[in-house]
Order: C-alpha cells, then sequence, then structure tokens
C-alpha cells in the first residue's frame, strides 16, 4: 500500500457501528461502563475498553493508530501539543544525573525547554554540527539519549539520521528525531534507525493551522534496559515497554493530552498531507530558487550550495520541504520586507497551507541566549519563510515587491 492510499485507507476505514466515513467525534470527558467488574479489568489493562479521555479516547486512539502507521511504529501517544510531546518524551526516560545530547540547530522551544531541564538536575549538551563525527566525542557514562530534528527550525541543518542511529546505538542509547518539519512523507526515521519519532501536529500533518497537537512514536527495536534506564524497572514490556510508560505515566499522571476535537481536525488535514507537501515542497524550491537568482542570501536544503543538500537529496527523495530563510543585512529591513509582503502572513505556527514569514530573532528565539540563536542560526537581519500552498506567480510577485519596498530609502537631495 503507497503512502496516500495508507493515508485514506491504512488504519482508517468506515466506523463499524454507523458506517460513518470521517473518524467520529467522541467529545466525552469520560466512558460509562456496564459492571464494576469491566471498569476494573480496563483499569487493570485486562479489557480493552476507554473510561476516561485524558487516559484514552476513541477520536485520540484512531489518530494515534493513522500516524503509526505512516511511520511505521509499533505504538504512538497523542499529546496537547508539540512542545508537550518533546517534554513528555524526553522525561519518559531521563532523570536527575542524566544528560540529553542535541543536535545545536534545534528549535527555540525546544532549546528553551532543554535549558529549564538543568532546574532538575538534568543536563544537556549540544553537538557543534549534525555530523555524526561531532556527536561521538561528547558522549558520556550520564548520557541517555540523542536528540535531532530532521531539518532544524530555522538553521535549516540536516540530520543523517542513519549516521547518528549507529553512533547512539554503538554506546546503547536511543535517538530521538523530531520528524515535525519533513513529516512522514518525505522521511520516515525508524526506517534509518531512529528510536523515537516527535511530531508536533499542529504544523504539516494538520496543514489548516486550527487545531495544537503533538505525538509521540516508539519503533520498538531500542532495549529499555531497566539497570540504565531506571524508570522502565516497573515497565518490562518488551518493545512497548516505552508506550506504556509514556501513556501512563507522562500522559495520564502529567495531563497533557490530546483534545478529542484537535485529534478529530488533525485527522481531517491529515488525508491530503501527500498532495499538500507536493505542492509546498515546488513551490518553496522554486521560490528558494528565484530569490538565490536574484543574488540574494537563502538558506534551503534543496539549493545545491546547501552543505547538506546530498543528504537531503538522498534522505528526503528530492523533496526539501517548505521551510526557507532570507538574510536581508538588517532587522529594518526585514520588518520592512515582512510589512510589505500581501499574501504572506506574519504568524509564528509553520506548516499551514498559507505562506507565512516571521522575524525568528524577536519573537520564537526572543528568550534565547546568544550562544543558543547563533547555534540555530538566528541572526538579526534573518527572516524565516515557510511556503504554502498558493500560485507560485504571485508568491514570485509579492515577494519581488516587498524585497523592493524594502529597500532603503533613497536619502533627499
Amino acid at each position: 500500500m503507497r503512502f496516500t492510499t495508507q493515508l485514506l485507507h491504512g488504519r482508517f476505514a468506515p466506523d463499524a457501528a454507523t458506517g460513518c466515513v470521517t473518524q467520529p467525534l467522541y467529545q466525552t470527558s469520560a466512558f460509562c461502563q456496564q459492571t464494576a467488574e469491566d471498569m476494573e479489568k480496563i483499569f487493570a489493562g485486562r479489557k480493552p475498553g476507554f473510561v476516561y479521555t485524558r487516559v484514552g479516547n476513541p477520536t485520540i486512539a484512531a489518530f494515534e493508530q493513522r500516524i503509526n502507521a505512516l511511520e511505521g511504529g509499533i505504538g504512538a501517544v497523542a499529546c496537547a501539543s508539540g512542545m508537550a510531546a518533546v517534554t513528555q518524551a524526553v522525561l519518559n526516560v531521563v532523570q536527575t544525573g542524566d544528560e540529553i545530547l542535541a543536535s545545536g540547530g534545534l528549535y527555540g522551544g525546544t532549546s528553551s525547554i532543554f535549558r529549564d531541564l538543568g532546574s532538575y538536575g538534568i543536563g544537556v549538551r549540544y553537538a557543534p554540527s549534525n555530523e555524526p563525527a561531532a556527536f561521538e566525542p561528547l558522549i558520556t557514562e550520564q548520557t541517555k539519549l540523542i536528540y535531532v530534528e530532521t531539518i532544524g527550525n530555522p538553521k535549516l541543518d540536516v540530520a543523517d539520521i542513519q549516521g547518528l542511529a549507529d553512533v547512539a546505538h554503538a554506546h546503547g542509547i536511543p535517538l530521538f528525531v523530531d520528524n515535525t518539519v519533513t513529516t512522514p512523507y518525505l522521511c520516515r526515521p525508524f526506517a534509518l534507525g531512529a528510536d523515537v519519532v516527535i511530531h508536533s501536529t499542529s504544523k504539516a500533518l494538520n496543514g489548516n493551522g486550527n487545531s495544537i497537537g503533538g505525538i509521540v512514536v516508539s519503533g520498538g527495536r531500542f532495549k529499555w534496559s531497566a539497570e540504565q534506564f531506571p524508570k522502565f524497572r516497573e515497565f518490562s514490556f518488551g518493545p512497548m515497554s516505552f508506550v506504556v510508560r509514556m501513556r501512563q505515566r507522562m500522559v495520564t499522571d502529567y495531563g497533557g493530552c490530546m483534545a478529542p476535537f484537535n485529534a478529530y481536525l488533525t485527522g481531517i488535514g491529515l488525508d491530503t498531507l501527500a498532495l499538500r507537501m507536493d505542492r509546498i515542497c515546488d513551490n518553496a524550491k522554486r521560490l528558494a530558487e528565484d530569490l538565490a537568482g536574484r543574488g540574494y542570501v537563502v538558506n534551503y536544503p534543496g539549493l545545491p550550495g546547501h552543505p547538506q543538500h546530498a543528504l537531503a537529496k538522498a534522505q528526503f527523495g528530492g523533496r526539501y520541504g517548505a521551510m526557507l530563510t532570507l538574510r536581508l543585512g538588517t532587522k529594518e529591513r526585514a520588518f520592512r520586507f515582512i510589512n510589505s509582503l500581501h499574501y504572506a502572513l506574519n504568524v509564528s505556527n509553520i506548516g499551514d497551507a498559507r505562506t507565512l514569514v516571521i522575524h525568528p530573532a524577536s519573537t520564537i528565539f526572543i528568550h534565547s541566549r546568544g550562544e543558543e540563536k547563533a547555534n540555530a542560526g538566528v541572526t538579526d537581519d534573518l527572516v524565516r519563510i515557510n511556503v504554502g500552498l498558493e500560485d507560485f506567480e504571485d508568491l514570485q510577485e509579492d515577494f519581488a515587491q516587498a524585497l523592493e519596498a524594502s529597500k532603503e530609502p533613497s536619502p533627499e537631495a
């Protein structure tokens, strides 16, 4: 079954009870059981069923099954947001005294979370590049996982997932991959050796910018030894250990569950993921080429001059995602450019059907330290562009006029 057919038919069929074609929305907080014995068995895990939406819900479960199937995992847990997914996935594994080894070009929200983990006695080291050789010397006995993004946001550096998986596994630790920017349509990290995949479902998986959510998927191949990972002493469930603990301890206890309505809306958006990504990737590549051809400083993995262009081409099947960045020399010109655009919206989201732009240094990285901004490739003159579904010619004309309008005004004679 190929990708789009799987989107529409894999783990997704008309409702057995009613014939409903769209996944039904179960917008309820709790579920009634006929007997106390039934409720006891469900709580004990001896009978399938639902009791409370924080623990599980049919709409959310159907969405989890779809993403799990697309990624090729063995189980998925949906969360309240992408940041909830990152936080709960990491805290499912690490504890006081442990360390995380991460790529330097992480999204600002993720690096902010990682900084805060220091107050819980959890350290974070950052590799100077996404090259596997840059990670290996930084691994210590305290390192419990490697964390990367398929494409850095907004640095746009590309992680060598297979190489990083080899490094991680040689040291007996798992590789966590944030696949938000590429989606499983461009990249399936489990096929390259990753162990845990994370998404902000608010982005391209949804595609309409109408709901917040996140999801964590387990590949099921990593062995969660209780000696190395003490949190798993009570969760010896073989390949399912990570998922079971994630659901029972992180989402159920901490409460960062996805809302049924958000699962419902994102499931609808998911139907058109492949069609949207094809159009978006094509638009983004053409826009990057057009801007670079005009002499502007453009960063995009699809450009031959990008340092990881060959890796991106091989790893993502000749598509390079929706995101590119543009440097305009000064913060003031970047602001004038953003303010002059007609179609691109000044929005902090990515993965929308519409083209979005933002000035990262003054927004999503406003609370980041100087070193964190430098590691993420954020400068005062940088504009992040997330290309949408518009007709390319309209985008081309709009960007051209905005760039012209953003130039320094001529001094008065």
